[in-house]
């Protein structure tokens, strides 16, 4: 008996607004983006037409709670109301396993590998990268018209969703959280000095923000801008960048021509390529940030030395000259390639915790939106432990967010492998163990043994 398992995948992606082409004959207006375009109109138009019916009919019974999402045996579809009448759809393909039985194929569905609150959140996060860097829907209307409102959406999301990887996402979707660097008082504050040297020497700077492999240290940015932001840099820019790098030259021979060239080890990664080319100012994105309630653009400037590197946010009323760019360059270079010597010098001495093989864990601070998980590659970003295993975690999550109140949840699998989850004071603490021979209470204690000895300074309730 021969049996197949297939992955989750995407089977459609759509946006509409139900108040465009309200008569009959008009319904294809309603269309604001549909992936796969190649899909005839006919099919556009029903399916389109399904989902608007099925948000009309839910609101009748929780007017003030629009439909998040519908389950059928074979398909998932997510909803979002991502602006006033703006839907956003996500149709996603349930896995299943084929046998041959008899000589007949028989199919068996897996619904539970598609979970509502991740999914939610992969549909929540493309919007809020297509705000990013083109504004929300409203913003690009007042300024233009429908028409090129359909054609930014198209151009964004026929690449974004190329790039979404479906059966990888998981609990780390759901946070979408930023990973810090710790780092000594005095360190800290040599970095606040130098970012308030450079927006005190160049006017134009309105936002900076200070990343250390792919850690936060500092940034000036509301803390939902900065959590979008830095999802963009840590999986697209710095990979991309990077990629670019190795394939242009060998690591030894690109530090040695910056070491003849220059006092410093810095060089843009959006901005000029080569600063002894004045005609090729490069790729500079512009985003789009919230200042003061309402959306401002900018220049988005990223500049690495080593392993540091600076988000120069710059007033996007013009680009900045080639002039610019070198005095950057000549300020920031010397100083941030030092600073990135001593990270690493303080970061090699600093002892890390050993992590025992016994156990893995996930933490999430609500309030500043710090993580930190042990159950994920970190090159990889691919997960160390099972499947079955991570989705559970996300499972005591969504049982977690629907509570007000501090809760804990211990639990045994059928692998005869423990997962504790623990709600406390907007922090969230998962953690996977390998303790098959111990009983509940012993798990409890080791659960609050692993709080104390990895989280010292957070204050957890019992």
């Amino acid at each position: 008996m021969m049996t197949t398992r297939t992955c989750i995948s995407l089977l459609n992606f759509f946006i509409y607004n139900p108040e465009y082409g309200p008569r009959e004959g008009e319904e294809h207006k309603k269309i604001m983006f549909y992936h796969p375009d190649k899909e005839q109109l006919d099919v556009k138009i029903k399916n389109i037409g399904l989902s608007e019916a099925v948000v009309k009919f839910t609101q009748t019974f929780l007017p003030n709670k629009p439909c998040e999402a519908i389950h059928t045996q074979k398909n998932r579809q997510l909803f979002l109301e991502a602006e006033k009448d703006f839907w956003m759809v996500m149709t996603v393909a349930i896995p299943y396993t084929e046998k041959v039985v008899d000589g007949k194929p028989l199919r068996e569905y897996h619904p539970d590998d598609v979970q509502d609150s991740v999914y939610q959140a992969v549909l929540t996060q493309a919007y809020k990268m297509f705000k990013l860097f083109m504004g929300t829907f409203y913003g690009i209307l007042k300024r233009t018209n429908v028409e090129q409102l359909q054609h930014r959406l198209a151009h964004f999301f026929n690449r974004y969703i190329s790039t979404l990887k479906l059966s990888q996402c998981d609990i780390l979707d759901v946070h979408a959280g930023i990973q810090f660097l710790p780092l000594d008082k005095n360190t800290y504050l040599r970095i606040q000095c130098f970012i308030n040297l450079i927006e005190a020497n160049f006017s134009r700077i309105k936002h900076t923000a200070f990343l250390y492999n792919d850690h936060l240290v500092w940034s000036g940015l509301e803390q939902d801008d900065m959590r979008v932001l830095y999802r963009y840099l840590t999986t697209n820019l710095f990979p991309t960048s990077l990629d670019t790098e190795l394939k242009e030259a060998p690591p030894s021979k690109v530090l040695l021509g910056q070491a003849v060239s220059s006092s410093h080890y810095g060089k843009y990664v959006t901005g000029p390529p080569d600063l002894s080319d004045a005609q090729n100012l490069g790729k500079i994105p512009k985003i789009h940030v919230n200042s003061n309630t309402e959306q401002t653009a900018l220049h988005l400037v990223v500049y690495r030395a080593l392993s540091a590197t600076v988000c120069l946010m710059v007033e996007a009323d013009s680009i900045p000259s080639f002039n610019w760019f070198k005095e950057i360059d000549n300020f920031i270079g010397p100083q941030l390639t030092k600073l990135a010597s001593d990270i690493s010098e303080q970061q090699s001495s600093r002892r890390s915790p050993s992590i025992s093989q016994e156990f893995k864990f996930v933490y999430f601070n609500q309030m500043n939106l710090a993580e930190k998980s042990t159950v994920h590659n970190r090159k990889t970003s691919s997960s160390i432990i099972s499947p079955d295993i991570l989705r559970l975690l996300a499972d005591i999550n969504s049982d977690f967010m629907r509570s007000e109140f501090d809760e804990e949840t211990i639990m045994k699998t059928s692998s005869e492998c423990w997962v504790a989850g623990k709600k406390s004071d907007q922090r969230e603490f998962y953690v996977v163990l390998n303790l098959k021979n111990s009983n509940l209470i012993e798990v409890n204690e080791e659960v609050k043994r692993l709080c104390a000895a990895q989280f010292s300074n957070i204050f957890f309730l019992d």
